[in-house]
């Protein structure tokens, strides 16, 4: 079983935890195998990496400490934000970048000095892939503790990558964040078949990087057809129709920006189509829950499957447009994001992948039920 978590700022992070949370309790956390992840997905997925060795599973296979050690910390860092202060100060150093505040910010409120080295081995956890771009090569860049991989210029073998740097430098979304500039020894690398582009040192000596989603957004490429069954978290921005023309005279920013959720949209709604398609034909086992996904659309409420934890309301339908910048996230939205992340999950899992039978969950932050 895989995991993928998209990107979506802090609004995904937290709607990650809560899937999470489902997951935990479904006792699947600890059955997972790999997981991969983008952008905002990738600061859940790279703190769950870090701590998956100190979680405490007991016999049933549910982690008793997984609020105190995953979510705890999780709500804390997205109290604090972090994108204004990180972009004006990497626009007022001419010796900086605003993506080496964003790495700087993670290292001191969540990561600390840990390295990829810090994940889990093999044996003693699922495989974590953190998803950057390249843009110098124009492909994903995996980053997990075994190797760090741009298949046109070859492979580091075991990385000494900051973990806060491999987690900026996927969430580092374009235009205020790109690139991180990440130095490696060239002498590090190594060649394999395709990477044609490693004789030329000057990709071995310095990588531009950007958002993981800039070139898949929900994490799929390596999962999608090598695990019998496949989960897929998406907290990335349903597109939005806009008839007036006004907004695009507001900024450069604002062009470039409805410029880019076009291009997500054509290249998640592929990736999507493709996953579903699989799953339709019988190719791979699995599920997929969107923050935009009305509820009541999964196979519920019989005698067998009881329905979901709530009817599709205006509280849930409002999540999907929730902001998704990396800047404070009041405690109302941090539980409702969580809650919504839950409830997706659980009505995604129990309709898809489990068993009939298993009861619908129950709010994990209960003062902020969504019902």
């Amino acid at each position: 079983m895989a995991l993928a978590l998209s990107g979506g700022g802090f609004r995904a992070t937290l709607f990650h935890a809560g899937a999470l949370w489902r997951l935990n309790e479904l006792k699947l956390l600890r059955d997972l195998k790999a997981i991969t992840s983008v952008s905002g997905g990738s600061i859940t997925s790279g703190l769950l990496g870090l701590r998956w060795k100190q979680l405490t599973f007991d016999r049933s296979g549910q982690a008793t400490n997984f609020v105190e050690l995953i979510v705890k910390p999780i709500r804390q860092f997205c109290s604090r934000g972090c994108d204004v202060n990180t972009v004006l100060r990497g626009w007022l150093n001419p010796l900086r970048r605003p993506s080496d505040y964003l790495a700087q910010h993670y290292r001191n409120t969540l990561f600390g000095n840990a390295t990829l080295q810090d994940l889990p081995d093999e044996g003693e956890g699922p495989r974590f892939t953190i998803y950057a771009t390249s843009l110098g090569t124009g492909v994903s860049v995996r980053m997990l503790r075994k190797r760090l991989a741009d298949y046109r210029i070859g492979e580091i073998p075991n990385p000494t990558v900051p973990l806060a740097t491999a987690v900026a430098a996927s969430s580092a979304f374009p235009p205020l964040y790109v690139p991180l500039v990440l130095k490696t020894d060239p002498n590090a690398w190594r060649k394999f078949e395709g990477a044609y582009l490693f004789d030329n040192v000057a990709f071995r000596k310095t990588m531009y990087l950007g958002d993981g989603g800039i070139y898949d957004n929900m994490g799929l490429q390596s999962i999608a057809d090598r695990y019998e069954t496949v989960l897929v978290s998406d907290a990335g921005s349903p597109f939005v129709d806009r008839s007036s023309a006004g907004w695009m005279r507001v900024s450069q920013v604002s062009r470039l920006l409805r410029t880019l959720a076009i291009i997500d949209r054509e290249s998640r709604a592929e990736r999507r189509s493709a996953f579903v398609g699989d799953i339709q034909r019988g190719s791979v086992k699995g599920t997929l829950w969107r923050i935009g996904t009305d509820i009541e659309d999964f196979p519920l409420a019989s005698v067998q499957r009881p329905g979901p934890m709530l009817p599709y309301n205006d509280t849930a339908k409002s999540l999907a447009r929730i902001r998704t910048r990396l800047n404070c996230f009041s405690e109302r939205e941090q539980g409702w994001l969580i809650n919504w992340g839950y409830a997706l999950a659980d009505a995604a899992l129990r309709s898809r992948v489990l068993d009939a039978g298993v009861p619908a969950g129950v709010w994990p932050v209960p003062e902020f039920k969504l019902s």
